[in-house]
């Protein structure tokens, strides 16, 4: 799909639930033996560690899995020297995540808060391929609660500044991927 990668490159892959995101990126990260998946998720419940299992088994057993709900930018600074490619699955739960921790902090500095974390991690991808999951939350109806707004508005705004990070977006649509931002692209 798209064209050669090469090293020191993001990729965004994004989607609703269930378009084929995860098999998509992992897709393109099946080329290299040398793989880290950045994994953000929480087992906080038996719903979520049957996700967490079936997602296990769906990638190479060789690539190495690394388990990091918060601190992503240093995640993948450790990491990108010694992988070719870092799979962060996923940027929602990560903001899920990192929403919760900071929960007492207004929204204008939870945002520019999360930009950061955002702008690390693409910071410090060094020569690695850093492919990143996240999810479009934006197209279906408006929350009903304040925090489902605020949650929202938030994974719109950090889907906002990974993509303008990224050299390449592929959007997935019942398992398409349709790319929509290639290197050299302006946002």
């Amino acid at each position: 799909m798209g064209g050669a990668f090469t090293s020191s490159m993001v990729s965004l892959v994004i989607g609703g639930a269930r378009s084929g995101k995860s098999r998509f990126a992992q897709s393109l990260a099946a080329h290299s033996e040398k793989v880290a998946y950045l994994a953000t998720a929480r087992f906080e419940d038996a719903e979520m560690a049957e996700r967490i299992a079936r997602h296990r088994l769906e990638r190479p057993a060789h690539w190495v899995t690394v388990e990091e709900p918060l601190e992503i930018g240093s995640a993948v600074a450790r990491h990108a020297v010694d992988y070719d490619v870092i799979l962060l699955d996923c940027l929602t739960i990560w903001l899920s995540n990192f929403s919760w921790e900071h929960r007492e902090i207004e929204t204008a500095s939870l945002h520019a808060a999360a930009s950061r974390e955002v702008a690390r991690m693409t910071a410090a991808v060094g020569a690695a391929h850093l492919v990143v999951v996240t999810n479009e939350v934006g197209c279906g109806l408006v929350p009903e609660s304040p925090v489902g707004r605020l949650f929202r508005d938030l994974q719109g705004w950090v889907n906002q500044d990974i993509a303008r990070r990224a050299d390449w977006v592929y959007h997935l649509v019942a398992g398409i991927a349709v790319p929509i931002k290639r290197p050299g692209d302006c946002l």
